[in-house]
């Protein structure tokens, strides 16, 4: 009985030390806090084991740190409370360890706007995942990976994307590809999602044409059959013919009845490409570790206005082609899910 008490006691203890290991990376890696620097950490009751694992970290560094649990009545795409969107923008640093997303509302736009709050997110982490998955990744290292496909990317436009599940895509790019999804924020006015680990690119409008076969998971969700998509000029033009299938048109086809006719053909747009580079995710069914997971790839269906691109609906959704192909022109990037980045 004794033996089987202090097993539980050695496990809650290391687990504990798990949470607290992963928590110093966000405070002292990733957002490199310093002794002077405000801290808000922003949580609620489903992520508040989380929360705290932070707020223990943050005080290890900074006397200057706050947690506020937002209400149980609070509602996934409502803005948090105004005592809460205030104190937001009054720090030098707000982490958002939350169930639900608020990076879109006005509170962090707000906060952002400031110039001065940078803010770290983790919508929808659970306690395994903090601990255990893509969030234990060496950022400083990521950064460093990341950072030397500059010179690779460079003067190359075409892409073509296949896999053994039945992807076979090209497109060429519409704009630089990013690079700063690396999982460090330590400049004023950043924003970031954590886990990162991950580069993408907007994919030229009307250049991408071919089939992508979506093998990984869709929104979060493990697929137990894959969504297939022909893609004509950038745009969905047929979807296979299953249940979720199905889904996802009904939700882009009642958007496009509000529409003129020239917007309503270009909703089902393919917004964005990239692919991860965190070795410590894996595809688990939650919407930020799915796309950051080494050599899968992801595709965004939907608004590609950030990009500056026509398709302004306020709806993405995106999904994971696992052990993808990517080549760059004369460049494999991946091959079988594999990063390479060399020549052919």
């Amino acid at each position: 009985m004794s033996g089987e008490l202090g097993s539980d006691v050695g496990d809650s203890e290391e687990y504990a030390e798990s949470m607290l290991t992963s928590a110093r990376s966000v405070i002292r890696t990733c957002l490199q806090v310093r002794p002077f620097e405000p801290v808000l950490i922003v949580t609620d009751p489903d992520s508040s084991t989380i929360g705290r694992a932070l707020y223990e970290a943050a005080a290890e560094v900074t006397d200057r740190t706050l947690m506020m649990m937002m209400p149980t009545s609070h509602k996934k795409g409502s803005e948090p409370p105004d005592y809460v969107a205030e104190l937001m923008r009054k720090q030098d640093v707000v982490i958002l360890a939350t169930k639900s997303s608020l990076t879109h509302t006005k509170a962090r736009i707000n906060a952002s706007r400031t110039g001065r709050t940078r803010i770290i997110s983790m919508p929808g982490i659970s306690e395994l995942m903090f601990s255990s998955g893509g969030m234990t990744a060496d950022y400083n290292a990521l950064q460093k990976e990341i950072s030397g496909f500059t010179s690779i990317f460079r003067r190359k436009r075409d892409v073509r994307v296949t896999s053994v599940g039945g992807t076979d895509i090209t497109f060429s790019i519409g704009a630089k590809w990013r690079t700063d999804d690396n999982g460090i924020c330590n400049r004023p006015g950043q924003v970031m999602n954590l886990p990162s680990g991950r580069v993408f690119v907007f994919p030229k409008e009307d250049s991408m044409n071919g089939k992508i076969v979506i093998d990984g998971s869709w929104e979060g969700h493990l697929l137990e059959e894959p969504i297939s998509m022909d893609i004509e000029n950038g745009v969905i033009v047929n979807m296979s013919n299953n249940q979720l299938g199905g889904e996802i048109s009904a939700i882009f086809d009642e958007i496009g009845k509000s529409l003129n006719k020239s917007k309503a053909g270009i909703v089902k747009t393919v917004a964005e490409f990239g692919f991860g580079m965190n070795s410590r995710a894996k595809v688990v069914g939650n919407l930020l570790e799915d796309q950051v997971v080494r050599g899968a790839a992801h595709f965004v269906f939907g608004d590609n206005s950030a990009y500056g691109g026509k398709n302004n609906i306020g709806l993405q959704m995106r999904g994971v082609v696992l052990k993808p192909n990517i080549e760059l022109q004369d460049i494999d990037l991946v091959k079988e899910g594999k990063i390479i980045a060399r020549r052919k």
